[in-house]
Order: C-alpha cells, then structure tokens, then sequence
C-alpha cells in the first residue's frame, strides 16, 4: 500500500536552469493575457444569468454576489502567480500540481481540464446560438425541433445544429491556425 501511495504521489522536480528555458517563444503581452484571461473567465454565462439573477433572485444585491465572485477570482489570480512562480513552465494547473502536490492529482486535474474546456465551449456555443434564435423570434428552435427533436429527460428538446457548426467551424479555423504556425516555427 505504500508504494502505490509513493507512486501516486511522486512529484515533478524542475531544476532552475531548465525552468527558463523553453520551446516555446512568449509572444503574449500583458494586454493580451489580461484580455485572455478576462475572457475566459466571463465567458456567456455572466451575461446569460445577470438578468434573471436580478430579476428573480437577489434583486438589487446582485452587486454584492459580483463583488463577491471578483474577490474570490483575485485570490484564484493570486494562487496562479504563486504557482507560475514556483513552476514557470507551459501546463497551467497541471504542471502546478505535479510539482506542488503529484502525479495521480495532476492527471485528474489535466483531465479536468480538459473536460472543463469542452463543456465550456458548448456552452458558450450553445448561448450565442440562443441569443441568434431569440433575435430572429425563434425561428432556429422552431425549425429544429421538426427536423431533430430530442425525446429525453434534462437535456435540449432538439439538437442544435447552428451551435454545432460555429463549434466545428471555430475549432478547424483553430487547427489551421496551429497547422500554420507549426509550419512558420520549423521553417524558421
């Protein structure tokens, strides 16, 4: 039992002199990390629920939850330059916590992630195909639904093929992109 715990529990060691090292060129500056960052961090969803927020739930103290959520995104923002600093290498959370804590809760973290970033992305996919629908007086739902309906408990009553595509459009437009710079950086 031991060793299974010593081997779920083995830490990265990144030595100092290949930690500023690194493939990868920073091309990022601060305006753009902080526009990627705020970006990722709102998302749809803080437009989406504002409205019914105020509307149904908290009232006027919806300020208050949003200065809540602020304070707690700058701790998170604090814990992440603390991290950065100790490990400054490309991985984000993953590589933080296989250096800081290990290897079994850096894969589920890694894995985390990644699933954090697909349901993410539907999601937002999903808002804008609603906000389109409601700006056309639901045509896209109307239509769906007679094409696809979807007959099942807790999910959408249709498949949403406008939110599918922009998801398929954004994600080749992404690998092109990539396929690109791929071919700038071994060319150069």
């Amino acid at each position: 039992m031991a060793m299974i715990w010593k081997v779920l529990t083995r830490k990265k060691v990144i030595d100092p002199v290949s930690a500023e090292q690194s493939q990868l060129s920073r091309v990022l500056n601060t305006f753009d990390l902080t526009a990627l960052g705020v970006g990722s961090t709102l998302g749809v969803g803080v437009y989406v629920l504002a409205g019914h927020v105020a509307r149904d739930i908290a009232g006027p103290a919806v300020i208050l939850s949003f200065l809540l959520a602020a304070i707690a995104s700058v701790f998170a923002g604090l814990c992440y330059a603390e991290f950065g600093a100790r490990a400054p290498r490309a991985g984000s959370a993953y590589i933080y916590s296989y250096v800081c804590i290990g290897e079994f809760i850096a894969f589920v973290i890694g894995w985390n992630l990644i699933l954090e970033y697909v349901i993410g992305s539907a999601s937002v996919a999903r808002g804008l195909s609603l906000y389109l629908d409601t700006l056309i007086n639901n045509t896209l739902k109307d239509t769906f639904r007679e094409i696809a309906p979807i007959n099942v408990p807790h999910l959408s009553q249709y498949f949403d093929f406008f939110a599918f595509g922009i998801s398929i459009l954004l994600a080749s437009k992404l690998k092109g992109v990539l396929k690109r710079h791929n071919a700038n950086s071994s060319f150069f």
